[in-house]
């Protein structure tokens, strides 16, 4: 073993330095498409094996190099924890035809990056924090030299563009630049890695409130709880054209498979079992690239950090954005950071803080629903004898997120045994909405309605059910954020 140098010697009652290139060494949180998993699976396993150190060897041996980092000078400083990028690229010339065909991946390669994540593995290690960047964001790539000595000013481009035009390097110095966060260390997936990855854990469950389609990536799939192979999950985690959402939906739905795909690893018993490991870490790690400052040794620290690391441990954002996607001449539709709420998201990473705070009591479980309760209005009556139930139903909805309106009022005389929603059905997505907090209630179409869905309470009424959208709307001047047991499914 070679003995330490002086700088990092211990010295009484201070905590002891370590060298950046150390330091980048000895941290790591999870990446995107499943760089995490191999990390969590390896730490794990160390301590429950007896081929430790020979099996970390062996997994690193897997990992392909990038020059990340090289050159790259005027970076922000280091903050407390550990910052990677990860970037899932295209690499669908590595699949079979019959693949490409049956997950409709056919074309060519793009040599861009399809997704783009920073991940933040806290200082104490007891949090996980990720950020995804919009691939179509409005980016601004530093003066550069390019692999054939060409100098590049400064100028415009979409964030997705620096990789095809500087590989790594590029897209390190500008994602450093647009966010001021150091980033330690940079992972690089591709389509055949993650899909591996995923059969090689035996699939992974995801949830939707509504069925999901998609003709341009093949995705298919109904409402409620399906398992996905490897293959249908890329076509998950890559879908645009599920609605108007576009590329905001796309990485809100990445973000809950890598909170379902984390829960699939930890509560499989795939890091117990050496084979099973064997396995995913070497379907994982055979299209993996990495920097060469990421090792053995970055894999072997995390058996500590990830022990009892459950997808309560993770949040998930998206940067915010100003306003709708633009289109710039030269660069197409794009989108622009929000100036204010943004700069709180990045903050946030560097000063090693969670997004959101987090509550002393847990909240009770909420159903998911497809449109926000924010969005629907209500108005309530009491067609029961029970006098000021109008008031407390419109009191309860309210508190789960209904936009309630008008007095509560009685309906007319006489008892209704149960409780209906009236609605017009162009707002049938609404009233599916109302009826998942209101158990039992029966549904009632009129047309010419409007928006406003009315609500007659019947004796039998018990109580609202708290509901919340998939992706909850942030209250002003908070950011928008979920936690992995949110994501997954309950």
């Amino acid at each position: 073993m070679t003995a330490p140098s002086p700088s990092s010697r211990t010295v009484p009652g201070r905590r002891p330095r370590r060298s950046r290139r150390r330091r980048e060494r000895r941290r790591r949180p999870e990446p995107r498409w499943g760089l995490r998993i191999s990390a969590a699976a390896t730490a794990l396993l160390l301590s429950a094996s007896g081929v430790g150190h020979a099996m970390v060897t062996d997994v690193e041996t897997g990992i392909g190099r990038v020059d990340a980092f090289q050159g790259i000078s005027d970076r922000p400083g280091d903050g407390a924890g550990l910052t990677f990028l990860v970037v899932g690229t295209d690499g669908r010339e590595k699949l079979t035809d019959e693949e490409k065909q049956r997950y409709h991946l056919g074309g060519e390669p793009c040599h861009c990056t399809d997704t783009l994540m920073l991940v933040h593995l806290s200082a104490d290690r007891s949090r996980a924090s990720v950020v995804s960047l919009p691939r179509d964001s409005y980016a601004e790539v530093p003066a550069h030299q390019d692999a054939d000595g060409r100098r590049h000013p400064r100028h415009a481009l979409k964030l997705n563009a620096a990789y095809a035009e500087g590989g790594a390097n590029l897209t390190v110095r500008t994602v450093e630049h647009m966010t001021g966060v150091h980033i330690d260390h940079y992972l690089e997936v591709d389509f055949t890695s993650f899909m591996r990855t995923v059969d090689a854990v035996g699939g992974v469950e995801v949830c939707t409130v509504r069925p999901l389609r998609d003709r341009y990536s093949g995705l298919d799939l109904p409402a409620g709880t399906s398992r996905l192979n490897g293959g249908q999950a890329l076509q998950y985690v890559r879908s645009r054209h599920v609605d108007a959402s576009a590329d905001l939906g796309r990485m809100q739905r990445q973000q809950r498979f890598l909170a379902a795909l984390l829960d699939r690893i930890t509560s499989s018993g795939v890091l117990m079992n050496p084979v099973r490991f064997k396995a995913v870490a070497d379907a994982m790690l055979r299209s993996v690239r990495a920097d060469d400052g990421f090792g053995a040794g970055d894999l072997a620290d995390l058996a500590q950090a990830m022990r009892g690391f459950g997808p309560a441990s993770s949040e998930f954002a998206s940067v915010p954005l100003r306003g709708e996607a633009e289109n710039v001449p030269g660069l197409g539709s794009t989108v622009h950071w929000d100036p204010v709420q943004a700069p709180k998201l990045f903050r946030a990473l560097r000063e090693d803080r969670p997004f959101a705070p987090r509550q002393e009591h847990a909240a009770p479980p909420a159903t998911l629903v497809d449109v926000p309760p924010e969005r629907v209005q209500v108005r309530v009556k009491n067609g029961t004898g029970r006098h000021g139930l109008a008031a407390r139903v419109t009191r309860e909805l309210h508190d789960t997120g209904f936009a309630t309106t008008g007095a509560p009022g009685d309906s007319a005389p006489g008892a209704v045994p149960h409780t209906v929603i009236t609605y017009d059905p162009h707002w049938n997505r609404s009233a599916r909405s109302l009826a998942a907090a209101l158990p039992g209630a029966r549904l009632r179409p009129a047309a010419g309605l409007g928006p406003t869905l009315r609500v007659t309470v019947g004796a039998d009424f018990r109580a609202v059910r708290p509901v919340r959208a998939e992706e909850p709307t942030p209250a002003p001047g908070t950011l928008a954020a979920i936690t992995g047991d949110q994501a997954v499914c309950r």
